[in-house]
């Protein structure tokens, strides 16, 4: 059975300041520490960013059956602001999962907004339906909420004439 589910977060940020944060490797450094109880911690397996990269993610203690899983850079846009990464091995495909994938796509809703589209696409087979009640949108709706009000917080001062 295959699903995917989408959120999406309007934001008064425009889209090539978000994509400084989604395109590169700095969620792995900041993630933790905005939201310490969605991600404990990411290590660089391999990679610089781009496709190809290899992130593990540790997960905090008391999500039941999930404590870390590796996932792979599969689609970075840089154009378009679309980053792709499917989990390869892990904690997520031992529950019983057979595909899981994070989109992030970035939409320009003009020069000061934009959406944070956050989609997951999954697979399960027939005997773990009830896996796909576990499929959901919290952590990545509340990161794409953190990242925003990052982006602002960490904006440069424009100049005054």
């Amino acid at each position: 059975m295959k699903g995917s589910k989408v959120h999406d977060h309007e934001t008064d940020v425009p889209a090539s300041e978000l994509w400084a944060i989604y395109g590169t490797l700095l969620p792995a450094k900041i993630l933790p520490e905005l939201l310490p109880h969605v991600l404990t911690k990411v290590e660089l397996i391999s990679g610089d960013g781009g496709v190809g990269t290899i992130l593990k993610l540790i997960f905090p203690p008391g999500i039941p059956g999930l404590q870390s899983y590796t996932e792979k850079f599969i689609k970075v846009d840089n154009e378009n602001y679309i980053k792709e990464a499917e989990v390869i091995e892990g904690d997520i495909l031992k529950l019983g999962f057979l595909y899981y994938m994070v989109r992030f796509e970035i939409i320009s809703k003009g020069p000061n907004s934009s959406v944070i589209r956050s989609t997951i696409e999954y697979e399960v087979d027939d005997a773990h339906q009830e896996l796909e009640a576990m499929v959901s949108m919290a952590a990545l709706a509340a990161t794409a909420e953190k990242f925003s009000e990052h982006a602002k917080e960490n904006k440069a001062p424009q100049a005054t004439s």
